[in-house]
């Protein structure tokens, strides 16, 4: 590396971000980019170690060394180049991925990793300011054409690579925009839409088809789909909610997260309430959690985006329920380095004010004459040892207020709907979780449909969305082709997965 010492002379410096008091008052992206200067100092730190687990924690199998050292010697179309080798949208992975990569970094061992995601991000800035990212068009065209149901992280990284290859890929997309849940799950102060649009018009230019507000098996049928095309490749994304049926769970204030979400984003948008994210009617619009007493339901990233949200609503109070214990702020005995660590997280909207509770059953929803939410009764989980066997307690069961209950309780498969229905009559089968069975490959039991993404695997990353994508377009490839030039994920031998 160009500074073997870094590490022991420079600390880690995380992303600036914007004043609390300031950022929720708009959906302005929370973190500030670092200078040029910045982002060297902090890529001097990557340490000359020999194995570099980074490649084993990304699912993308990122050059990590490399881009840092090329960050490090001031090269920074170089540290593009190796960057966009394997990650089609470093600039959606270097704003929301949780970075696993730094969790796996060596220098994590026994001091703070480096900041791999945030010198990403300043790397893809630095080339879209400086004019590199532009529209790779193929010198020649294959004949072969390739429609992808999706426009999720996974579809578009699949007609990303399929294009290179210099096939006609056109993509469909039920919704009226492009992006999936990039664009609809995920807050603007995560990720400011322009971020997609930019790397949308890019895509276009490149000669990628986009078609929206075209659901497959309403509006086009699938039968159709394979008729004009030589493979179809489902990337519909894990949008169906997993719900909670207990005592008044039919009362009014209780929704999906993702209805929440992504009827902000529309607003921030400025596009009516007329569609949800799956393209379907909302049935209930205009859910906001000004001057409510909110209880967002499960302790993960939707439910985090819940809480950032409601706190930029004005909501009257917030409170977050997890039903797992409390976890370490440190790295747990039980998941060692270079595992994906469980301790304590805390995200920036979490320093906005939540009151977060861990080891909470919830018991009920209260409502009143009017079927209107108006409380929830909730528990403590405790475990008590009772004649050598463990037993779950429900202890200390109170009502607290509640006016808005977000459910972000995770998916459990992708829409089980016309689509759905038409791929089963095209002989695609499903898994025991309702997910769309397909091989190693990305191969259905339809020879000419594909399948990637959340889809296929159930609810994940979006760099892993990116990777399956990848990964779908050069199994695609083969098998239209006989062979592929499309680059691979490199799996180090020391694997640990």
């Amino acid at each position: 590396m160009g500074k073997p010492t870094g590490f022991l002379e420079k600390d880690r410096i995380p992303a600036v971000k914007r004043p609390v008091s300031e950022r929720i008052k708009d959906y302005k992206e929370i973190e500030i980019l670092p200078t040029l200067q910045e982002s060297e100092a902090q890529a001097s730190r990557c340490m000359d170690c020999g194995t570099p687990f980074c490649h084993n924690g990304c699912p993308l199998g990122n050059i990590i060394p490399e881009f840092n050292d090329a960050v490090y010697e001031g090269n920074w179309k170089y540290a593009y180049e190796i960057l966009v080798s394997t990650n089609n949208f470093p600039e959606f992975t270097g704003r929301i991925c949780p970075a696993p990569c730094e969790s796996s970094c060596v220098l994590g061992i026994n001091k703070p990793p480096v900041t791999i995601e945030l010198i990403e991000k300043s790397i893809i800035e630095k080339a879209y300011s400086e004019g590199w990212v532009t529209p790779q068009i193929p010198t020649k065209r294959t004949g072969k054409k390739i429609a992808i149901i999706g426009s999720g992280p996974a579809g578009m990284a699949a007609a990303a690579q399929l294009n290179k290859a210099g096939h006609t890929v056109t993509v469909y997309e039920r919704a009226d925009q492009i992006g999936g849940l990039l664009r609809y799950g995920i807050p603007d102060f995560k990720l400011d839409k322009s971020t997609i649009d930019r790397r949308v018009a890019v895509m276009k230019a490149e000669g990628i088809i986009f078609h929206t507000n075209t659901a497959i098996g309403k509006d086009i049928k699938l039968r159709q789909l394979e008729a004009d095309n030589d493979v179809v490749l489902v990337a519909a994304g894990s949008t169906t909610p997993r719900l909670i049926n207990i005592t008044g769970s039919d009362a009014v204030g209780i929704y999906p997260a993702m209805e929440f979400l992504s009827q902000q984003n529309k607003r921030n948008a400025k596009i009516e309430l007329l569609v949800n994210h799956k393209g379907d009617s909302y049935t209930n619009n205009n859910i906001l959690a000004t001057g409510k007493n909110v209880i967002v339901i499960g302790g993960g990233d939707t439910g985090s985006d819940c809480v950032g949200t409601s706190n930029r609503h004005q909501a009257k109070s917030i409170t977050q329920i997890e039903v797992m214990p409390k976890p370490p702020i440190g790295r747990a005995e039980n998941t060692p380095w270079p595992n994906w660590p469980n301790m304590l997280r805390t995200s920036t909207s979490h320093e906005e004010g939540a009151n977060r509770m861990w080891s909470i059953s919830l018991q009920e929803f209260i409502k009143n004459d009017k079927g209107e939410l108006v409380g929830v009764k909730i528990g403590d989980i405790t475990l008590e040892t009772v004649n050598g066997q463990v037993e779950q307690k429900i202890t200390n069961i109170r009502e607290i207020p509640c006016e808005l209950a977000l459910i972000a309780a995770g998916f459990l498969h992708t829409d089980q709907n016309q689509l759905m229905d038409e791929l089963k009559s095209s002989n695609v089968q499903t898994d025991e979780r309702g997910n769309i069975k397909a091989s190693t490959s990305y191969q259905t039991d339809n020879q000419n449909i594909f399948s990637a993404g959340d889809a296929r695997r159930g609810q994940s990353l979006v760099v892993w969305a990116i990777s399956e994508g990848r990964e779908a377009a050069r199994n695609i490839d083969k098998y239209l082709m006989g062979e592929t030039k499309l680059e691979g994920k490199i799996v180090s031998t020391f694997d640990l997965n």
